[in-house]
């Protein structure tokens, strides 16, 4: 009993700080000042994703460049928060602009290995851009989203993660039966998937529209379908990635819960497609 308690005073704790920073222009009535709190509660958890995966990397005596992995993360949720406030062009036109340096951050990274003692250059090169690409890019997709459709749909977005995590988990306690990816989740089965993915649509179907008036129910059961698959496979690349160097979870930051990691790790899959989405669906329209 004492477990349950401590588990769920942690995720009031984690539901109330996403919330309550994700909402804060709302409920200040000042989007700017909301922009700049979100833009904050994002980049603590950049940090201490970042923070994460270089310690469990770390377990397989790998020494990536920690400063250029955190500079680099942070850096892109610092810019894509600021440039909507300072009224400066982003979104799409940022896009095109980080495609352009990509192969320039992968030469920093590998240059900076020239100096290193490490018998895998290349292999710290690449794990020293995993939190830009990996955490900070995904997360300021969240930022980049909020000036063209609003915070509602971004709740949503949330809302239907959080949905699809706890029916997935009560449909696996209920009728689980057959295990789904055993190798990397031995708790998985079809039957709570498919139970997860159910309810996700139901909500995405009825609630969505009430939500985001302006978005029809056919895109929102795409986007609920996008919410409820992506979000299992992100939990699946999370488990992978801490099966791969013997770990349960990837901090203790949130008893009876995990880490950052593991708690981001859906979202951190699934910002992407969800923005690529709606970017096509608004540049077809």
């Amino acid at each position: 009993m004492k477990t349950f308690w401590i588990r769920t005073a942690s995720a009031a704790v984690y539901v109330l700080l996403f919330l309550g920073t994700l909402l804060s222009g709302w409920l200040l009535k000042d989007v700017k000042a909301g922009m700049l709190i979100f833009t904050a509660f994002l980049v603590f958890v950049t940090v201490g994703c970042t923070y994460e995966f270089f310690r469990m990397v770390g377990r397989q005596g790998s020494t990536p460049c920690k400063v250029l992995g955190y500079s680099l993360a942070v850096a892109i949720v610092l810019i894509q928060g600021f440039l909507p406030m300072l009224n400066m062009v982003a979104g799409f036109s940022l896009m095109l602009v980080l495609i352009a340096v990509m192969p320039m951050l992968f030469a920093l990274a590998a240059i900076i290995q020239l100096w290193g003692r490490s018998e895998q250059p290349f292999r710290e090169a690449a794990y020293s851009l995993v939190p830009f690409f990996y955490i900070g890019w995904p997360l300021s997709l969240m930022l980049m989203l909020i000036p063209e459709v609003g915070t509602r749909l971004l709740l949503m977005v949330i809302l239907m993660v959080w949905v699809n995590d706890s029916a997935a988990y009560i449909g696996g306690s209920l009728f689980g039966r057959h295990k789904m990816w055993q190798r990397h989740s031995p708790g998985k089965t079809w039957e709570g998937t498919a139970f997860g993915v159910l309810v996700t649509l139901l909500l995405a179907f009825f609630l969505g529209p009430v939500i985001q008036p302006g978005i029809g129910r056919y895109q929102w059961l795409v986007l609920g379908l996008i919410c409820s698959v992506v979000d299992t496979l992100g939990d699946l690349v999370e488990s992978m990635l801490k099966r791969s160097v013997d770990v349960k979870d990837s901090g203790s930051i949130m008893p009876g819960h995990g880490g950052f990691l593991d708690r981001f790790d859906s979202l951190l899959i699934i910002m992407p497609f969800v923005y690529a989405y709606i970017t096509l669906v608004a540049y077809f329209q």
